[in-house]
């Protein structure tokens, strides 16, 4: 069923108020009308609010994964794959804040992506970043998934793989989904068995950042390195 005269005039004015001021609509209108675009013949309020309600923000939405999308009706994969277009644009935005520049000196510009990239998500991940010998990034490669305890980091593969990019140093990055930053004791020993390891071979290991939701903590800055 179309929409009628009233939801095609709503979003013709939407529409303009985004074309002005993008950052004077609200969370629910930009979902609505970011649906609209793929779901072109239907009125995307109800459905823009819901999604909202059910997530709970526009970060939680756009980073929830597809079979969670899928349970909402009415929405499809048109309308999951027009959310995941909006995820990867904003990380790619944030990734080229850093991009090709020494990551010690872009350290805000990484934590806004790792917070934008980790925080949403609601099992733990383990990254490893490569960096090279001007601490620029050579690789961002997943190295678990699950929890530290269940899922460990295998240190031996975390050096080779170093050792075949050619790093010279490299971070850690996990998040908790519980949205608590803290380390635990099992975080603590794995980083500094890493640390060791790759010490022994002149590798350097920066850090290690938990994110938890929109906070993080630095292994770092907590004198734990």
């Amino acid at each position: 069923m179309g929409d009628t005269p009233d939801h095609l005039g709503h979003r013709s004015r939407l529409r303009s108020r985004l074309l002005d001021d993008p950052s004077g609509l609200a969370d629910y209108e930009l979902i609505e009308y970011l649906l609209a675009l793929a779901i072109p013949r239907r009125d995307t309020k109800p459905l823009a609010k819901a999604l909202l309600r059910e997530f709970g923000s526009v970060a939680q939405l756009v980073s929830a994964d597809p079979e969670s999308l899928r349970r909402i009706d009415r929405l499809g994969d048109t309308g999951i794959a027009a959310l995941k277009i909006a995820q990867a644009t904003s990380l790619r935005l944030l990734k080229d804040e850093f991009r090709d520049k020494p990551l010690l000196s872009s350290w805000d510009a990484l934590l806004d992506w790792l917070r934008a990239d980790m925080g949403p998500i609601d099992i733990e991940r383990v990254r490893v970043l490569y960096l090279n010998s001007r601490n620029m990034l050579i690789r961002d490669e997943l190295a678990s998934e699950g929890s530290i305890d269940q899922s460990a980091i295998y240190v031996r593969e975390v050096i080779k793989r170093a050792l075949e990019l050619g790093a010279s140093a490299i971070i850690l990055v996990h998040n908790h989904p519980s949205g608590s930053p803290e380390p635990s004791r099992q975080d603590i020993a794995i980083t500094r068995e890493i640390a060791a390891a790759a010490a022994k071979l002149g590798i350097a290991l920066h850090d290690h950042i938990i994110i938890g939701g929109s906070d993080y903590r630095s292994f770092r800055a907590l004198g734990l390195l």
